[in-house]
């Protein structure tokens, strides 16, 4: 069984000196070779079988067919990554040629994404695939040509390890450095500071806690030289119910919502954490199902011991709140699980207090009433940066609290109409980040191809040298990308 131990400072430096010096062979390589790369992944880790799974289950407590789930997840990102890079659209090439004749002469200008370096990742606890050694993280920033360390998490090491060997196996099939890729572990808070702040390291990419990633950005902006960090932490993803839907569907929006809160035991980063909506007959009769529907479901492990911990202390602290009503209290069962936790306050209360506005990791909500409408625009305007915003309505509500909709634009990264914010597909169009503190930078997202875009920077050449040219900015165009050339898209050569 593999000792998983604490590495040391001067491990940490050594093997962020061997990650520059296969960034520094990496980065110039084709599109097509980091292609080859995330495919060989993909493919070793579909070859692990069921070994991988059992391994996971033990870790996490998670269920089998979830780990199915994840796991196909996790090689679809690795493909649909190297497929996206191979395209070479993250790249946003764009070239202005030279205009001599004008006056004054224009230079030639061209422009391309280019790889910032070594990334740290730092595996999740929630998904132990998808958000941890070979998960998103690691596809995106190996898709845009950097070298990667990935500090295991504590929860789920052996899990860490059997996929670190699997990427291991695939770089030695793929013939590229073996220090392109290293897994270390480190429990103390001393090796994350240490990761984050050498000299080497060009990014971060965090998934977890607040506590946690803010953490994390503020080393990083410690440094001499301040780097990114792109933490995904927590939100609340609140849920609004419109007075009509609520009066005519109550009860089959109950079924609806309970089945996100209580999804994976609710430890997902989208899970509801409030639902906000206005008193009347609809929300009273949605309010006894919920409970109902709450009350009904069966205890599951949550990931581990510590996450336990953390739901039923702060489900408890929030019980505890001035004019918080329980109508269903989270509870300990047996095994590491926990049992779901619904909560009632009034709009003025939650907009008084603002410790009613933090995220309880685990299957609970907190009901929002409000008296007024005025009251329940007061409560959007008051939430701070989300993942998701979610509004149910029939279509006329929709244009009628229109300015409702555009308000939680400016509040979260994904406005979602008429289904649970559970569930994030992985492709282009969508986007799992938000603004502050759901993410340290709304700009990007953590899943889907754009992901690429944030371990990159634009580089310029001006009035360069045909042959000293990368090869996505050659005149002659051979690996026939799209490129906005003077103001119009094309995938043809120049000139």
């Amino acid at each position: 069984m593999h000792t998983f131990t604490d590495i040391s400072p001067e491990q940490i430096d050594n093997a962020l000196e061997r990650s520059w010096q296969a960034f520094q062979t990496y980065r110039l390589l084709p599109l097509a070779r980091r292609a080859e790369l995330l495919r060989a992944i993909a493919a070793e880790l579909e070859d692990m079988g069921d070994a991988w799974l059992k391994t996971a289950q033990e870790e996490t407590h998670l269920p089998e067919a979830r780990l199915r789930t994840e796991r196909a997840r996790t090689i679809f990102q690795l493909e649909s990554y190297g497929l996206a890079c191979a395209q070479g659209d993250w790249m946003r090439v764009s070239i202005d040629t030279a205009l001599p004749d004008r006056n004054p002469p224009r230079a030639d200008l061209r422009k391309m994404m280019i790889p910032l370096g070594p990334v740290v990742v730092f595996g999740a606890s929630n998904f132990p695939y998808a958000y941890s050694t070979a998960g998103g993280d690691t596809a995106s920033a190996l898709a845009a040509g950097c070298s990667i360390i990935v500090k295991a998490h504590p929860a789920h090491p052996q899990t860490s390890l059997l996929a670190a060997q699997a990427i291991q196996r695939a770089i030695q099939k793929t013939a590229l450095p073996a220090d392109l890729f290293q897994l270390v572990y480190g429990a103390s808070f001393e090796v994350g500071k240490k990761l984050v702040q050498h000299p080497r390291t060009a990014a971060v990419g965090f998934t977890g806690s607040y506590t946690g990633g803010k953490q994390l950005f503020d080393w990083a902006y410690q440094r001499a030289h301040p780097i990114p960090v792109f933490a995904e932490m927590g939100s609340i993803n609140p849920i609004f119910l419109l007075p009509e839907r609520l009066q005519k569907e109550a009860s089959s929006l109950a079924e609806t919502i309970a089945a996100s809160v209580t999804l994976g035991v609710g430890q997902f980063c989208t899970n509801p954490g409030i639902l906000v909506a206005t008193a009347g007959e609809g929300l009273a009769v949605f309010q006894t199902r919920l409970t109902e529907l709450l009350k009904q479901t069966i205890p599951a492990a949550m990931l581990h011991s510590g996450i336990q911990r953390a739901y039923l202390e702060k489900s408890a602290q929030l019980r505890q709140q001035p004019g918080v009503e329980t109508h269903l209290p989270a509870s300990e069962g047996a095994q590491g699980t926990a049992t779901p936790q619904l909560t009632q306050v009034e709009a003025k209360k939650f907009l008084e207090n603002h410790s009613l506005h933090q995220e309880v990791f685990g299957p609970a909500t907190l009901l929002v009433v409000c008296s007024t409408t005025e009251e329940l625009y007061e409560v959007a305007a008051c939430i701070e940066g989300q993942l998701t915003c979610t509004v149910f309505g029939s279509n006329q509500e929709l244009l009628k609290y229109q300015t409702l909709c555009e308000q939680l634009r400016m509040h979260c990264g994904r406005l979602i109409f008429n289904s649970v914010p559970t569930g994030v597909e992985v492709v282009q169009s969508t986007h799992h980040g938000g603004p502050f503190p759901a993410t340290t930078d709304s700009r990007f997202t953590a899943v889907g191809s754009d992901a690429i875009l944030r371990f990159a920077r634009p580089l310029c050449f001006q009035n360069c040298p045909e042959e000293l040219l990368p090869i996505e900015l050659k005149s002659d165009n051979p690996l026939q990308l799209w490129r906005k050339v003077n103001g119009q898209w094309t995938n043809g050569s120049i000139g």
